[in-house]
């Protein structure tokens, strides 16, 4: 059994603990009002963008245009997205997860790459033979230190530019969807080439005035989607790491707390069982002095 200064020396330590715990919990919640704000704001324009892009698209052929060509798969670029510090759960290892049954089981015969945006798969994938590196785009390296629409847009063009020049046939991002603090969802989406959306005949068929024209639209729509789709999927996953991080948090501070009151329930038994034996003693002696 522990020695009383061993379970004091636990209970001292768990308490420093459940102090930081608690600390990261606070500080998670209030950056996690912000992203929530941000990605919420965000949603209904990248939804509205993507519908009036599908609205046009019902009746314009967008197949000539360079970003929704489809052809032959031989390179495929995957778009991974983690947080840069752990502490979060699951938050990490599910995308970590996703992206090797991606380049190990799905796209296996198709030469994937992994572009690491976040310092978690980063680290998992940076000796591996599937990791990607373009020194052309800076803000890869450290995106979530200054989260702006500017640095996706220069991820975004560098892609769209690879694409073009057929260095890469399919681009997918895997990240953690925001649903609540306590649910993400990792979500499979891809970006290139653009998938053509289906509207309903009364969508397709309303009746718009174009200008300058429908085809000019669409030209520029596009790489704006593109850019607003992968700002979107950083938003979540910066939303969803703060949810993730404020219910682990939450979870470590009340198992600090469960084993605290273990630890003092086993020192107060230790201490009674300490004193009972000096009792005995005491009284083993004071009969052993009167025999």
């Amino acid at each position: 059994m522990p020695s009383l200064k061993e379970i004091r020396n636990r209970i001292t330590s768990v308490g420093s603990t459940m102090q930081i715990t608690s600390a990261m919990k606070m500080v998670s919640a209030a950056k996690l009002k912000r992203a929530q704000d941000a990605i919420t704001q965000m949603r209904p324009y990248a939804e509205k963008l993507q519908e009036i892009l599908g609205n046009l698209s019902a009746t314009l052929d967008i197949s000539d245009n360079a970003y929704a060509e489809s052809r032959t798969v031989n390179n495929v670029l995957i778009i991974a997205v983690t947080s840069n510090r752990g502490l979060c759960g699951g938050f990490n290892n599910n995308i970590i997860k996703r992206v090797n049954h991606l380049v190990n089981v799905e796209y296996a015969a198709e030469n994937p790459r992994v572009l690491c945006l976040g310092k978690k798969i980063k680290d998992t994938y940076k000796k591996s033979k599937f990791y990607y590196i373009n020194d052309e785009i800076a803000p890869v390296e450290d995106i979530f230190s200054v989260l702006s629409f500017d640095n996706a847009a220069v991820i975004a063009n560098d892609l769209m530019k690879r694409f073009v020049n057929k260095e890469f046939d399919k681009v997918v991002v895997v990240y953690n969807k925001f649903v609540n603090a306590a649910t993400q969802d990792v979500i499979t989406e891809q970006i290139l080439p653009i998938v053509k959306n289906e509207q309903e005949n009364s969508a397709a068929t309303a009746d718009y005035i174009f200008e300058p024209s429908k085809q000019e639209i669409v030209e520029d729509l596009i790489p704006k989607s593109l850019k607003i789709q992968l700002f979107k999927a950083l938003l979540d996953s910066n939303a969803a790491e703060h949810g993730a991080r404020m219910t682990a948090m939450h979870k470590a501070t009340d198992n600090a707390k469960e084993l605290q009151k273990s630890l003092k329930l086993s020192y107060n038994k230790a201490r009674q069982a300490a004193i009972t034996n000096e009792i005995l003693e005491i009284v083993g002696g004071a009969e052993a002095l009167n025999s």
